[in-house]
């Protein structure tokens, strides 16, 4: 039997209490497993017209990637509700977060197209929602190139067309402790009607190399190693935690010193 068109529409499912809990528990994950969420400078996002909804396309390096969204949703662009994009099958085994703004779609078929581009049309009719996605529609690593642009995000314009297209780049290096680093930043927005009056292999072609610029500039800061380039959004622990942890701070204490639980002081 199929379902029933509020079961389908994740705007009907959605739950603010829950969604607000979510994040907490995803924050708490955040800390036990990442150093810590920073944010280049130039990285964050220009403020856009409030009657306008909003399309996040970033990369997909990772896992971490759905995490991202969530922490950098609630903190970046906490005025928008987010909804997101996930494998169909994949979703099967995080039923819950349904209900916290994301929606399954099938992908490589004509179906799934349809059901994908229908859904997304629900999303954007309020101007206070927004709708994360990553752009290739694949796992793809950061060095690979040219950044995959899936069909459905050139597609979206054409159903969204007062829409704001904000490239997201996403990066998760190991710098100097052991645990790593989750970097994002978001590029120059793009306007929903400019992307329309192009056809849909330039349009793809300007998303791409939105996303491109955006990731390539990240890299860079990325290399230098730099905290000071960036904001932290969320802090992590520090440190190698277990006895060795407790003896070092043993051994501050007994000195009199601060104890720095990092490898890397500065």
């Amino acid at each position: 039997m199929a379902a029933a068109p509020e079961e389908r529409n994740p705007v009907a499912l959605f739950d603010p209490r829950l969604h607000h809990f979510f994040h907490r528990m995803f924050s708490r994950f955040f800390r036990r497993h990442m150093r810590a969420a920073r944010l280049p400078h130039w990285g964050v996002p220009e403020p856009g017209p409030d009657d306008a909804p909003l399309v996040v396309f970033a990369n997909h390096p990772s896992w971490w990637d759905g995490v991202a969204f969530m922490l950098l949703g609630a903190r970046v662009l906490p005025d928008k509700t987010l909804f997101a994009p996930m494998d169909a099958a994949a979703l099967t085994r995080y039923r819950f977060m349904r209900r916290i703004g994301v929606f399954g779609i099938e992908t490589e078929t004509p179906r799934g197209a349809v059901a994908f581009l229908r859904t997304a049309g629900q999303v954007l009719a309020a101007p206070g929602h927004a709708l994360w996605m990553n752009a290739p529609g694949r796992f793809q690593d950061v060095r690979e190139r040219p950044v995959g642009i899936a069909p459905g995000l050139v597609r979206l314009p054409e159903i969204a067309p007062g829409a704001r297209f904000l490239p997201l780049a996403l990066e998760y290096p190991f710098w100097t402790e052991r645990k790593p680093e989750m970097l994002a930043a978001f590029g120059t927005p793009i306007t929903g009607a400019e992307l329309l009056a192009l056809d849909r292999a330039a349009r793809a072609e300007r998303l791409r190399d939105a996303l491109t610029d955006t990731m390539d500039r990240l890299a860079a800061d990325a290399l230098s190693r730099d905290p000071e380039r960036f904001a932290v959004l969320l802090q992590g622990r520090e440190g190698m935690g277990g006895i060795y942890e407790l003896w070092r701070r043993a051994l501050a204490a007994l000195r009199g010193q601060r104890f720095d639980a990092r490898h890397m002081a500065r």
